[in-house]
């Protein structure tokens, strides 16, 4: 049996909590966590033991870094390994939770978000220009035009749902209801009016409900394909859990 496995994440915006305890459960079977990888994590084999694991998010410079770990250190969470701005920690069962009020959980989360809001916002405003340029353009360019934006939909969309997720998640943790409900309504105004610009840009309603429906299977499917992808490279390698 190798002493390495990859598990693959649920994405912590959308299954924090469930991978929290995955990560628990191997740890109970032998597999600790190690390094965080690309869409999941690095396990390698030990003891098993009962472990409890929490993330945090936070922009952490060199200088802060001691301070920062040292803080957790003190509360009972040792630091395992970072990624960027996340960084997860572990402990025994029965040490204070690390975000154990409403007030720091939805910090929490806001740090998460601002890391994507800004490229989200940007890809929203270029799909948005292209589908502005397809509708007044005429003849090959709208054509043309229409397919780029299609494409920049089939990402944006996901993009922009994980966006929506952690402020819902955010919000939610404030007690904001109004503003959970409102979240929950901007993706599919989103995806309604990019679907009434398809029907004016396409004069075909049965191509233009085409190009909709490729749109919306296409981000629905591009997020799922690097999923298997990186599935399948891992079980080959023989890495998966």
């Amino acid at each position: 049996m190798g002493k390495t496995k990859y598990m693959m994440s649920g994405g912590l915006a959308f299954s924090e909590d469930k991978d929290m305890e995955r990560l628990r459960a191997c740890s109970l079977n032998g597999w600790h966590i190690c390094d965080i990888k690309f869409m999941g994590y690095a396990l390698e084999r030990g003891e098993s033991t009962d472990y409890i694991y929490s993330v945090d998010y936070q922009t952490v410079n060199e200088e802060e870094s001691e301070e920062y770990f040292d803080l957790f250190s003190a509360a009972g969470w040792t630091h395992i390994t970072s990624k960027g701005d996340i960084h997860l920690f572990r402990a025994t069962p029965g040490t204070k939770p690390i975000h154990s009020d409403r007030a720091t959980v939805a910090v929490k989360h806001d740090n998460l978000g601002k890391s994507l809001k800004w490229l989200a916002i940007s890809m929203l405003f270029m799909t948005v220009l292209v589908w502005m340029g397809a509708l007044i353009s005429t003849g090959p360019l709208r054509t043309m035009l229409a397919i780029i934006a299609t494409i920049l939909c089939i990402v944006s969309i996901p993009l922009g749902w994980t966006v929506m997720t952690i402020y819902h998640n955010k919000w939610k943790a404030k007690g904001k209801k109004g503003l959970v409900h409102l979240v929950k309504t901007i993706p599919f105004l989103f995806i309604l009016s990019v679907a009434v610009i398809i029907s004016v840009v396409v004069d075909n309603s049965g191509r233009a409900f085409r190009i909709f429906a490729s749109m919306a299977i296409g981000a629905i499917a591009f997020p799922a394909a690097i999923w298997i992808i990186m599935s399948l490279y891992h079980k080959v390698r023989g890495n998966r859990v």
